[in-house]
């Protein structure tokens, strides 16, 4: 089935529907009415009809006349079967050397009118070779090719998860904390189907590059580290002046490339790996052996051949790994390729883990998709379903979860004071100087802006350049000012806001809650099991005394009572035991005696 053939199905039934649309009434039951012709040879009657057939064979039986049907009746037969023909080509669509469904096919992306763009995931890009001797053969070619990879245009189908609903959260009274909710994914076949064959567009940005000094000296009067370059406060306000290209300053000044003597080094080896990853990485940290390392679960065979799973750690969380897992060579941990890094730029290992955390984009040059998680948390969902569920769905580039509890930034400051997270005059100066630049309280104005607050430990995003913008300038934040990036979120993402068409998707921090499941630190971790072994009761104390010494005495009231003497007359005793203590007890019988002083 050619493409010409299937633009006029296509446009019969559009304009079936457009009739429809219009009101136009179908006749069902009424009878056909005659069409008249106006022709010189009208045939008016008998005579007429029976002359027709013997005009017809007397021009055809002339020369020139016979081969011109016969030129036509070899046309008709020989289109017939070149049409027989393409539809057996074009129904090898490329899902289908994929191994994927009918139902996936048409579920994903119908209007899509070829796929000579799209690059095949699980097989490699088929190259046809056009013979280019002449102008009309070279045309030809290329049409032929077109038909052969063109597939049906078909009516869009709903997306699955279209009809899905959130449900009301749970009502317990008795738990009030954030909890996870329902997230409607595609299954992983379906989400490998829907990345996109090609980068998004990025907002007036098409070209960013950035600062690089071998010989760099310190200059703390500007802010900020040696690592980040030291940024003026000119060179700051002009990385928000947006434009067709820039350059600004995004970790990693000193030294040749990133990883090779800038601080945050790597090794050669490693450095060569991490180029290679050019679809998806999923990426983590654990720095100054804060936390235990998350296994991820429910990772489908797809993405473990094909996405790129990279754990940060230092040296004291890698000799930590090594002494508790009994592990002689920890490149590898599980799924995680773990990489350790030297020569950290930061005394704070908090503020060492926001250098993979935002610069992903300078460490996998040419990766396309990122999902960044902390290194508390345990991913519980395939990634490709994670992507396509918050960025290809609804063609975002960024999303972010939004904090469950607050949405304003100055609540937020109070919230790291009271918890002791940071200096609270650092974080007093901070906001002050975003009070100053325009910083105001959230307020329901900003919608659909729907929080100035993240909750930052999960990120996900394409690699394009105004993302890496994004996330360039609001390391510059945490470089200059605090290391709590949940206060200089707001301000790096409203000013490119301003001037670009982009925004974020900011989704609800229980549908986070849903992918990642989020375990304690390991020093709160080993405080619990401090506080459990004080708790539980000491082990039993081990004696050489016999089983009927270490038995107490029984609280009973013949015990308390002085020692017997010899009563006149006879008494007597019904022995038993008693029910509370075990004890013998003795019960005169009644009527026995009369002189009962003694008992």
């Amino acid at each position: 089935m050619n493409g010409g053939s299937l633009g006029l199905r296509s446009g019969s039934y559009g304009s079936l529907q457009q009739q429809l649309q219009n009101g136009a009434a179908l006749p069902t039951q009424s009878p056909p009415l005659p069409v008249r012709k106006t022709s010189k040879m009208s045939l008016s009657g008998s005579r007429d009809k029976e002359k027709i057939l013997p005009r017809i064979f007397k021009f055809a039986g002339r020369r020139k006349v016979g081969m011109l049907l016969l030129l036509v009746a070899s046309a008709a037969v020989l289109s017939f079967i070149s049409a027989v023909t393409k539809d057996e080509d074009t129904s090898v669509s490329p899902e289908s050397r994929m191994g994927f469904t009918d139902h996936v096919r048409n579920f994903v992306n119908p209007s899509r009118p070829s796929f000579n763009n799209f690059k095949p995931l699980f097989a490699p890009a088929k190259v046809t070779e056009v013979n280019s001797t002449s102008y009309a053969n070279h045309e030809s070619a290329n049409t032929h090719n077109k038909t052969q990879l063109s597939i049906p245009i078909l009516p869009p189908t709903p997306h699955p998860c279209e009809s899905f609903t959130l449900p009301p959260p749970p009502a317990d009274k008795k738990r009030t904390g954030p909890r996870p909710c329902p997230v409607c994914y595609v299954p992983v076949e379906q989400a490998v189907l829907l990345m996109p064959p090609s980068p998004s567009a990025s907002p007036i940005l098409k070209d960013l590059s950035y600062y690089s000094e071998d010989n760099l000296i310190a200059n703390e009067s500007n802010g900020g580290s040696i690592f980040g370059g030291h940024p003026s406060l000119l060179h700051r306000n002009e990385s928000f002046n947006i434009k067709e290209s820039m350059m600004v300053h995004c970790g990693f000044v000193k030294g040749k490339r990133p990883g090779q003597g800038t601080g945050f080094d790597i090794n050669d080896t490693d450095l060569l790996e991490m180029e290679e990853c050019h679809d998806v990485v999923i990426a983590s940290a654990i720095f100054g052996n804060y936390d235990i390392m998350q296994q991820p679960k429910n990772i489908s065979e797809y993405a473990k051949r094909n996405a790129c799973f990279y754990m940060f750690v230092d040296e004291e969380t890698e000799a930590y790994i090594k002494n508790s897992s009994g592990l002689v060579d920890t490149k590898r941990v599980g799924l995680w390729r773990v990489v350790v890094v030297q020569n950290l730029p930061y005394d704070d290992a908090r503020r060492n883990g926001k250098v993979p955390k935002l610069l992903l984009q300078r460490l996998f040059p040419n990766a396309r998709f990122s999902l960044w998680i902390d290194g508390k948390l345990e991913l519980v969902v395939d990634p490709y379903q994670v992507l396509e569920r918050f960025l290809w769905r609804k063609n975002y580039t960024f999303a972010i979860s939004r904090h469950y509890r607050r949405f304003d930034v100055f609540e937020e400051a109070e919230a790291n004071k009271a918890a002791g997270k940071y200096d609270n005059a650092s974080i007093d100066s901070q906001i002050e100087f975003y009070k100053k630049e325009g910083l105001t309280p959230y307020s329901l104005s900003k919608i659909p802006i729907t929080s100035d607050v993240p909750e930052g430990c999960v990120i996900i995003k394409e690699h394009i350049p105004i993302t890496n913008l994004f996330t360039c300038l609001w390391f510059n934040e945490v470089d200059r000012f605090t290391s709590r990036d949940q206060i200089s979120f707001s301000t790096v993402r409203d000013k490119i806001m301003s001037q670009v068409n982009w925004t974020i998707n900011m989704f609800m921090d229980c549908e986070r809650r849903n992918f990642v499941v989020q375990a304690y630190h390991r020093d709160l971790l080993e405080q619990r099991k401090e506080l459990a072994s004080l708790i539980q009761p000491p082990p039993p104390v081990v004696s050489n005394k016999s089983p009927r010494e270490l038995i107490p005495a029984a609280p009973d009231r013949l015990a308390r009572a002085p020692p017997s003497r010899k009563l006149p007359g006879k008494i007597s005793v019904r022995r038993g035991r008693d029910k509370k203590s075990g004890s013998r007890r003795h019960h005169p019988r009644a009527g026995a005696g009369k002189d009962n002083n003694s008992i």
